[in-house]
């Protein structure tokens, strides 16, 4: 006979008087008449569906500082992930995109629109999502995935897929190219009714969650990867001094994105658009993001963001001064 379910409110009264009455998993089973073995499976489902978060600190934590410095210097709410320096740019990734995803899932409510872009930071961080049951909220994509070799619908509808099923969500794709040949055939397809039923979606976006964009990543980001931009684009975006991009949509490194001819052509929301979102959820791993990251913060295109320890000590080290007390407090710790 197959094993019973955990359900969320049993799961919910176990991890409340194992985690805040300290009881212990016998006198949890004895309580509510049930086996160990249940209780154990009780807490993993609170884990695992997010009604629980553990949060280990250590007195040599440096994440509060740079969390206050981010904070303080960009106005964002700032979650810095710690990881060893020798951990290599995939594990970092795996360890960001674990915390970015039960990060996210308590931010998810009912009756919510939310918009995601596709990615290599988005598809690790879909992987680790946590189930939450939600009602009436939808999942739409925020930008198109097809290029000349490939439709792009498998791997977008793949981490728009996983988001929907994590919260029971509705999932709405978009199957439009990520950049037209001619700024004039995205302005007509903008027009069609098919189309402009995801676009008014979009526009009624109440949390966004993206990554950033960058060519010189030790992962690549896969809009430079995959075959979306030619020669003549990539030397295109150099003189137009881009530093990275948001869901295909690209800008400096001051934030601004004036006269980038491709945005024209790009499927993403306008950064004004992206700007008007209530919860703007930001994923970087990776210091050599940092070029991206800095732009993407200067336009002011998160609320949130959820980055790696180090990436994190590069954006407070470029941004302070030596004369910082904060910069010279994180200098102080093991010779930054």
């Amino acid at each position: 006979m197959p094993s019973r379910r955990p359900k969320q409110p049993d799961a919910l009264r176990a991890a409340q008087m194992y985690y805040l009455q300290d009881q212990t998993m016998d006198a949890i089973a004895r309580e509510l008449r049930t086996s160990r073995s249940t209780v154990s499976r009780l807490l993993s489902t609170a884990r695992d569906t997010g009604l629980v978060q553990i949060q280990v600190k250590t007195p040599a934590d440096r994440a509060p500082e740079l969390e206050r410095a981010i904070r303080k210097r960009y106005q964002v709410e700032v979650h810095v992930v710690p990881v060893l320096d020798t951990l290599d740019e995939v594990e970092v990734l795996d360890r960001v995109s674990m915390q970015a995803a039960r990060t996210i899932t308590p931010l998810v409510d009912s009756n919510a629109v939310i918009g995601v872009a596709w990615g290599s930071t988005l598809s690790a961080v879909s992987r680790h999502l946590t189930r939450k049951t939600t009602h009436g909220t939808t999942i739409v994509q925020l930008n198109g995935a097809g290029n000349t070799q490939t439709t792009g619908i498998t791997y977008a509808s793949e981490i728009i897929r996983r988001f929907g099923s994590a919260y029971g969500a509705k999932v709405e794709q978009f199957p439009v190219p990520a950049f037209f040949d001619h700024a004039e055939t995205k302005r007509m397809m903008w027009e069609e009714r098919s189309v402009r039923r995801i676009l008014d979606l979009q526009e009624r976006m109440t949390i966004a969650i993206f990554g950033v964009g960058s060519m010189d990543a030790d992962v690549p980001s896969h809009v430079y990867a995959g075959g979306y931009l030619d020669s003549t684009d990539l030397d295109e975006l150099e003189a137009s001094g881009v530093a990275g991009d948001v869901a295909t949509v690209f800008f400096r490194d001051d934030g601004t994105d004036t006269g980038i001819v491709l945005n024209d052509r790009s499927s993403g929301p306008g950064l004004d658009s992206l700007r008007r979102v209530r919860r703007r959820i930001c994923v970087v791993s990776g210091a050599k993001k940092i070029k991206g990251l800095r732009g993407a913060l200067a336009a002011g295109l998160a609320t949130d963001l959820i980055l790696d320890e180090g990436t994190a000590r590069e954006l407070v080290e470029a941004d302070a001064h030596s004369s910082d007390p904060i910069f010279e407090f994180l200098n102080s710790l093991d010779g930054l």
